[in-house]
C-alpha cells in the first residue's frame, strides 16, 4: 500500500506533504505534485499535512484513478525533497472542483 496525491493538488501545490515524507518520495511537475508508490513506505504522515486535501491511501476509493497518474509520472518528473514556495494563487484554487483536466504533464522547472 501507498499513498497517492489526487486531483485536490492541481493548481494549489503547497508542499507541506513533502517537509515531512521520510524517504523523499515525492515528485514535482508544474502544477502537481506526486508520490512514488514503489518508494513510498505507508507511514501516512503527509496526509495530515496537506492543506488541500489532496492526499489518500491508495485504498481509498478516491485515490483509485490516481494510482496510475502517480505512477508514471513519478518515473518521469525530478524527486523535490523541500518545500518550495506554493503559486501565489494556491489559496484560490485549494477547494475548486474539477481541477483534472488541468493538470499538466510538464516536470517542475527550477
Amino acid at each position: 500500500m501507498s499513498y497517492v496525491v489526487t486531483e485536490n493538488c492541481i493548481k494549489c501545490k503547497f508542499m507541506d506533504c513533502v517537509e515531512v515524507c521520510p524517504v523523499d518520495c515525492f515528485y514535482a511537475g508544474e502544477n502537481f505534485l506526486v508520490i512514488n508508490p514503489d518508494e513510498c513506505i505507508d507511514c501516512g504522515v503527509c496526509e495530515p499535512e496537506c492543506p488541500a486535501e489532496a492526499i489518500f491511501p491508495d485504498s481509498d476509493n478516491r485515490a483509485a484513478p490516481w494510482i496510475e497518474i502517480n505512477s508514471r509520472l513519478a518515473a518521469q518528473w525530478p524527486n523535490i525533497t523541500r518545500k518550495g514556495e506554493q503559486p501565489a494563487d494556491a489559496e484560490e484554487w485549494k477547494d475548486q472542483p474539477g481541477k483534472a483536466a488541468m493538470l499538466s504533464e510538464a516536470p517542475h522547472k527550477d
